[in-house]
C-alpha cells in the first residue's frame, strides 16, 4: 500500500513528511480492512482508495493550510480526515451522522493519534460555535444547500472548498454574494468559494 501512494503521490508532485506518508498507508490498510465487514465507501481496491486519498490531497497544492476546517458528511474520511492528516496543526471538525462511518472516523483518528481531529456524530445544521476558516465537502449535495446548512459556523472570512463533479457549473449559477474559482482536474472540479467583500 505505502508504494502505491508514495507512486501516487510523486506522480502529482506532492511532497509530505514521511510520517505524514506512513500515516496515509496506515489509514488506506485500515479502511480496506474495515470496509470488507462494513461496507462504509464505495472504494472496494486499494487502488480505488488511493486514489481517493489523493483526489483529497489535490487542493493541497492551490490552498494553504487553515487554522480550522470543518468538513460536512465526511463518510469514510474524504475529504476531511486525508486533510487532517497532512494539515497537522489545522483543528478539524468531521461532521458525519452515520453511525458506522463515525465510528471507523473515531477509531482511525485515535489509532493515527490525530490529535486535530474531531468527531460530530450529527447533522452538520446541528452544529453551532465559532466559525470555521475552511469548510470542505464532497459528494454531499448541492452548493446552494451546503452553503445554507453551514451559515451558523461560517462567517465572512470563511472559504469553502466543495469537490464537485460536471453539474458544478449548473449549481454556481444562481449563486449570488460569493466570489468562485474553479480548479479542474481530470473529472474533478474543486469549487472554491468566498462570500464578497
Amino acid at each position: 500500500m505505502i508504494e502505491l501512494i508514495k507512486d501516487a503521490l510523486a506522480k502529482e508532485k506532492i511532497s509530505l513528511e514521511t510520517k505524514k506518508v506512513d500515516r496515509l498507508a496506515e489509514f488506506a490498510n485500515k479502511l480496506t480492512w474495515w470496509n470488507k465487514t462494513h461496507n462504509i465507501t464505495g472504494a472496494k481496491t486499494k487502488e480505488a482508495v488511493v486514489a481517493n486519498i489523493i483526489d483529497a490531497l489535490i487542493p493541497t497544492t492551490f490552498i494553504k493550510e487553515p487554522k480550522s476546517l470543518l468538513d460536512v458528511g465526511t463518510g469514510a474520511g474524504f475529504p476531511g480526515l486525508i486533510l487532517a492528516i497532512v494539515w497537522d496543526s489545522c483543528n478539524t471538525t468531521l461532521a458525519e451522522p452515520l453511525n458506522k462511518r463515525a465510528s471507523f472516523l473515531r477509531y482511525i483518528s485515535t489509532h493515527l493519534e490525530l490529535s486535530n481531529v474531531t468527531i460530530f456524530k450529527e447533522r452538520v445544521e446541528r452544529l453551532n460555535g465559532s466559525s470555521f476558516a475552511l469548510i470542505t465537502s464532497r459528494a454531499v449535495t448541492d452548493t446552494a444547500l451546503l452553503l445554507e446548512l453551514t451559515k451558523n459556523v461560517a462567517s465572512s472570512d470563511t472559504e469553502f472548498l466543495f469537490y464537485k463533479g460536471s453539474r458544478v457549473y449548473q449549481e454556481i449559477e444562481s449563486l449570488s454574494g460569493y466570489k468562485e474559482q474553479i480548479i479542474q482536474k481530470d473529472l474533478r472540479n474543486y469549487l472554491l468559494l468566498k462570500k464578497d467583500s
